[in-house]
């Protein structure tokens, strides 16, 4: 029979959980980045959620990763960092009075500019998840969204 320290069946065991985090949380290198373009003017900022559910899509407060990107000559890039392979989507809106969630009508209508990845648009409301989602596989990805206004 043979002994093991151990300190080292510690240490082996904390570098797995390490790992294993850092593999389910994301990978360091991997970026999706969002060029947003179509702004109407340089005031406020562009919020950027990154969604990898249709259950969650496009709510506020329940992106799996959100940002905030600064505007300038009318276009804003959001980057979301060490991110995982996976199916994304992108739901952003322009924040031109520094608005932490979007404005929305009494029928729940956009009060200011708008978009999503892939440009997708739904009828009556925001497009599915399907429609607007990426199979992301990793590295360095650029997803163009022009933005909309109502």
């Amino acid at each position: 029979m043979r002994f093991v320290k151990p300190g080292l069946v510690a240490a082996l065991a904390i570098g797995a959980a390490i790992g294993a985090a850092t593999a389910a949380f994301g990978q360091s290198g991997n970026t999706i980045s969002v060029d947003v373009t179509g702004l109407r003017n340089n005031n406020g900022d562009v919020r950027c959620g990154l969604y990898n559910s249709a259950a969650t899509f496009p709510k506020s407060g329940q992106e799996m990763m959100g940002v905030q990107a600064s505007i300038a000559n009318q276009q804003a890039n959001c980057v979301f960092s060490n991110v995982a392979p996976g199916l994304y989507a992108v739901a952003l809106f322009h924040a031109e009075k520094g608005e932490t969630r979007m404005r929305t009508g009494f029928f729940g209508q956009p009060e200011e500019g708008y978009g999503f990845s892939r440009n997708a648009t739904g009828t009556m409301g925001p497009p599915s998840f399907n429609a607007a989602a990426y199979n992301y596989a990793g590295g360095n990805s650029v997803w163009p969204v022009t933005i909309t206004y109502p």
